[in-house]
């Protein structure tokens, strides 16, 4: 056999190989971070439950969600354990990296919104736009409108009417 035709194998576990590597990886990368839980740890379950570890034991954690809400979880349901900060911040929205106030984005819209005074002396039209959907009885049917869009007056009446039913099983 040549080495041509054994390349694509050679190519396919080498593929394999680096695959399982990766994922073998992250799992001890995962088990060694289940092993640094200590009590008071800040921690998020698989299922997204935010608490703070209270008790670890070999297969379980003991964490308080709560006050009074203590939960028994198993060591892989742990997610991620957290920093402080960030536990902090995702549970009790406590920011302290924020590098100035004029980062801060404003609760509503109005300061981008505002007119400026140069837009204003321009006459810029503030008429309201109406961006609803118009019938097309209400729009005059010109020459260049396709026969079958133009409706005649009775047309348009007929069309603004209920229809009235019977009272079958349609109109429940």
């Amino acid at each position: 056999m040549s080495l041509l035709t054994l390349l694509p194998f050679i190519v396919l576990i080498g593929a394999m190989f680096l695959m399982t590597r990766s994922a073998k990886k992250k799992q001890q990368q995962a088990v060694d971070m289940r092993n640094q839980m200590q009590p008071g740890s800040g921690v998020r379950t698989i299922g997204g439950v935010y608490a703070t570890v209270k008790e670890v034991h070999e297969d379980t954690v003991l964490v308080d969600a709560g006050p009074g809400v203590e939960l028994l979880f198993a060591k892989n349901a742990i997610g991620a354990v957290l920093t402080d900060d960030e536990y902090n911040r995702i549970v009790h929205g406590v920011e302290h990296d924020l590098k100035s106030d004029a980062d801060i984005v404003p609760d509503d819209a109005s300061s981008l919104t505002e007119t400026d005074d140069s837009a204003a002396d321009t006459g810029a039209d503030d008429k309201a736009v109406d961006l609803g959907k118009k019938d097309t009885a209400d729009e005059p049917a010109g020459d260049d409108a396709p026969a079958s869009e133009a409706k005649t007056d009775a047309e348009a009446k007929t069309d603004a009417e209920p229809k009235k039913t019977d009272g079958g099983s349609e109109a429940k």
